[in-house]
Order: C-alpha cells, then structure tokens, then sequence
C-alpha cells in the first residue's frame, strides 16, 4: 500500500484566518471538497469558493452559543476511519461519512486571554474543546489525515500540497501530528497552570525555540526555548549564545534590585558581579563599577538602571564587552555603541518575570520558588553593642543585594556604595573572604571602614577577625549559627557592628 496520499476533502474551522486564503483557493483548485463553520465558513463562502457547512453533514446546528458545533460521530468518523480496514469502511458506508483527508483546525488564544486580564468567565469560554478534540483525532490517524493545528504552519502546508499536486507522504503527515500535539499539549499546560492552585505537578511547556550556535562548550548543542522579544528589543550585534544568556539572566534578575535606586551600574562575568557602583551620575557608576575588576570586565555582560547617555557611552566603547543592557540610549550613545560589529545592544522592556526556577536533577527536575526576598532595615537586628552608623547601613544592604545574587559560598566587600571585591562559589566561608580581601589589594582598594555582607552564617568568629584585619567595621549576614555568639563577642570586643537578617541567601 502506497503510503503517499491524494486529498479529496477538507475539514477547515479557524480562529485566526489571517494566511488562510491561498491554502482555501489552493484547494479549491486540486478539486477538495471543503466542509467548514461558523466564521470560516463565511470567509470561503467570501472568496468565491464553494463550502459545505458541517452542519449540513451532521443535521445538527451549531449549539449552546457555538459550545458544540463539530462534536459528532459524521465529523469525527470521517476523521478517524482506517482507510485499509474493511470494517471501518462499510460503517462509513452505512452512515454516509464522508473521509475527511485533511483537518485544518486552531484553537481558541487561551494564554492571550488569560494576559490581557479579562475576567474568569472570558478566559474560560477560551478553553477550546471542539478544536482540541478535532486535533487530537486527525494527529493520531496520521496515517491517513494530515493536520494542520497553527497558523505557523500554514506556509509549510502550502507547500507541501502545491508541490504534491494535493498529495501528502506518510512522513509528512507524521511530522504534522507531531506539531499538533506539541500544540495541543502546551495548550493543556496553559489552562492546567491557570487553573491550579493546589496539585503539586510540574508543567512547563514553550512553544518558541531557538537554536544556539552551541551550548556551553563548541561540543554542545544549546537551545533556547522561550521568546526574548517579550524582555528584550535587540538594537544591535551578533546572535546570543548560551553562555551570554545565562549572564544576561543574572544581571537582569541583579539590577531588579537596584530597578528604582539612583544611578547603578553593573558587570558581569560567569553569572557573579564583577564591578557594581551607585553614583549621581550613570557615568561615574559605571567608571566606579569598572575598576572594581577591570581585568574581569573584559568580554563581560553590562547593565545599567538608568538610560545610558553618550559619556557614558565613550567610556563604554573603550571596553571589549559581549553584551550592554538598559531601559533606554540616546541617539549618540546608541551610535557610538554601534561601532562594534558584534557587541550585542538590548534595551530591557519593563515586564514581570516568572516567579520561579528550575533545572534539570538526576532523573528529575529540581523546582522553587525565586529567592525575591530582599535585605532592609525593617527585618534587621543589630547584635552588637555597636550599632552601625547610616552610612555604614546603607552600604550593607547594598552589598547584601549583591550577594544574595553571588554564588555560593561568597562574601562581598562594599565601601561607598561600590563593590570592592567579592570571594564567589568558594567551598570554604573563609577562602571566599580571603579571595575577595586579595582582589582588592590587588586592586589597590583601601579597606578600611569598608563593610562585609556574608550570603550565610558564621560557624565560627574566624571570619570577623579576618575582615576586622583587613580594615571592615561592620558586617551583614543572616545569623542562624549555634555558634553566633562567638562572632558577636568578637565584633563587642573590637568595636565592629553586626547586624542580622535573619534570611539564608545561598545561590549555588
């Protein structure tokens, strides 16, 4: 038996008409009886080409506000009769089933209903069932029907049938009902989400995919599944890569917390700031933000809160940097920031992002919920006779958001609002305070009266003594040890303040 198969008939019920046009007129002239409802139906009969409304093939109207409208055993025996088994045949016969050789059929926009803010009653009507129904029977008798579920596919399908003068190989069809099911089960998991409230299940489901030029390593493949155009307007440069997405994720989700502060500017470089400053103008953060680690900024990942103008821009342009981020740039910055072929230019749209993470874990999927707590004066405890002066405060919860968004283990150092120098993804609480005291040596940063925001506890006062050595006089850190009196006495008994937050920020 051939497995390339000639369309005679066609099912066509659509929500989004837009591309329909060529495909009803391409079928009409490869002679395809074309049964339809409702509003598709009335665009063919528009065009000048002859329709059957399924209407007249099932005696039954459409009903209960267009609820049911194909939901009968002449639509769906049509769609799901096996063309090579003799039983299934003769029921069509004894009926009058017409063969429905091709179904083209979308769903109800759900997930634009549910954006948009409509009421519940709305959203729900969006549930398709007819089409969802009429999808799921024409994918899974691929073997005889091909379905068409999106109007994304409409192109593909038009030339697959022009070129096949109407006909469809076996691999195509197959191909399409994978497609349908892509659709249909991503539509499941939207309505599934929307509704839940209470079943603890993951369901993840992205329609856009984008392949990258490899993952982490030229050896990997990488794919980003998601659609940037939503956070991102991209002005300029090559392509983003696995890795520069990972950084672009991490310096999004660490300007959040300085998304309404004065002028803050930060660098990045394998997911950890490098350079981050606060200053009165963009320029001065950005000059601050650099010599916390000018050697690291190299290839790094930039980001700015405020809109990046043209002095800020040439200070910028002196540097080899992947990717500049901002809510906006003048004309001139824009242009002189263009002057790199393939620096990467993005304009960062004010949109909320999803309130939790996951990622791939043995045989599973690790799952949580993002760590938005942020550290402030409302859920401080000064533990210290001591008590930190304003300034001093200030600089600790500044740099207590940093390193809530440092990898684990970390210390950051801050003075004046600037970061000085961090120790990152350190096995030991200790080393990471001595690499982050080494970086700024080498960097020539004084750090006396600087601050030390810690992303957990201390097990034992070594830590205090280090940095009260190096020039800190006063610390941050969550507090939770039963060894936390320790460090306390310590910092009483050399005049250090430490406050408690009372919150772990473990980012591993």
């Amino acid at each position: 038996m051939t497995t390339t198969k000639k369309a005679a008939s066609a099912l066509i019920s659509v929500f989004h008409k837009d591309g329909l046009e060529p495909i009803v007129k391409k079928l009409n002239s490869l002679g395809v009886t074309i049964y339809s409802t409702g509003g598709t139906e009335s665009f063919i009969k528009d065009l000048g080409i002859d329709v059957i409304p399924v209407e007249d093939l099932t005696s039954y109207p459409s009903i209960l506000g267009g609820r049911v409208k194909t939901l009968h055993p002449k639509v769906f025996g049509g769609i799901l009769s096996r063309r090579d088994n003799e039983s299934d045949i003769s029921q069509l016969k004894e009926y009058k089933i017409p063969e429905l050789d091709i179904v083209i059929v979308d769903l109800y926009p759900f997930e634009k209903t549910v954006a948009s803010g409509a009421p519940e009653q709305d959203i729900i009507e969006k549930i398709d069932i007819g089409g969802i129904s009429l999808i799921r029977a024409a994918a899974k008798n691929f073997k005889d029907v091909i379905c068409v579920s999106s109007m994304s596919q409409y192109d593909e399908f038009l030339e697959i049938i022009t070129e096949g003068n109407g006909a469809t190989t076996l691999e195509q069809r197959k191909n399409f009902a994978a497609k349908s099911f892509a659709v249909s089960s991503h539509y499941d998991s939207a309505i599934f989400k929307y509704l839940n409230k209470n079943e603890l299940a993951f369901r993840e489901s992205f329609n856009d995919a984008s392949a990258l030029r490899y993952g982490e390593n030229p050896h990997q493949k990488g794919y980003f599944f998601g659609n940037l155009e939503e956070l991102f307007e991209k002005l300029h440069g090559k392509e983003l890569s696995y890795n520069n997405l990972l950084d672009v994720d991490a310096a999004v989700n660490l300007m959040n917390e300085f998304k309404n502060d004065a002028p803050t500017f930060a660098i990045l470089k394998h997911n950890n700031a490098c350079g981050l400053a606060q200053r009165a103008t963009l320029k001065q953060a950005y000059v601050d933000a650099l010599a916390g680690d000018p050697t690291s900024a190299f290839g790094g990942v930039l980001i700015s809160n405020k809109e990046i103008d043209a002095d800020t821009a040439a200070e910028i342009h002196k540097l080899f940097c992947e990717v500049v981020i901002a809510p906006s740039y003048s004309v001139e910055a824009l242009e002189l920031l263009k002057g790199k072929k393939n620096r990467i230019i993005l304009i960062q749209k004010d949109i909320e992002l999803p309130n939790h993470q996951y990622r791939t874990a043995l045989n599973g999927v690790l799952f949580q919920e993002k760590d938005n707590k942020t550290d402030n004066a409302n859920v401080m405890t000064t533990e210290t006779v001591t008590a930190p002066s304003d300034n001093e405060l200030e600089d600790l919860f500044f740099a207590s958001k940093i390193c809530k968004h440092t990898k684990s283990n970390t210390i950051v150092l801050v003075k004046n609002k600037q970061l000085y120098a961090s120790g990152t993804g350190q096995t030991s609480r200790v080393d990471a305070l001595e690499q982050a005291i080494a970086k700024a040596k080498h960097f020539n940063f004084d750090l006396t009266d600087a601050v030390m925001a810690s992303d957990a506890f201390f097990p034992f006062p070594d830590c205090v003594e280090i940095a009260k050595k190096a020039g800190v006089n006063a610390v941050i850190q969550p507090g939770g040890s039963i060894k936390d009196q320790l460090s306390i006495d310590y910092c009483n008994n050399n005049k250090m303040s430490m406050i408690f937050t009372g919150t772990r920020h473990f980012k591993h």
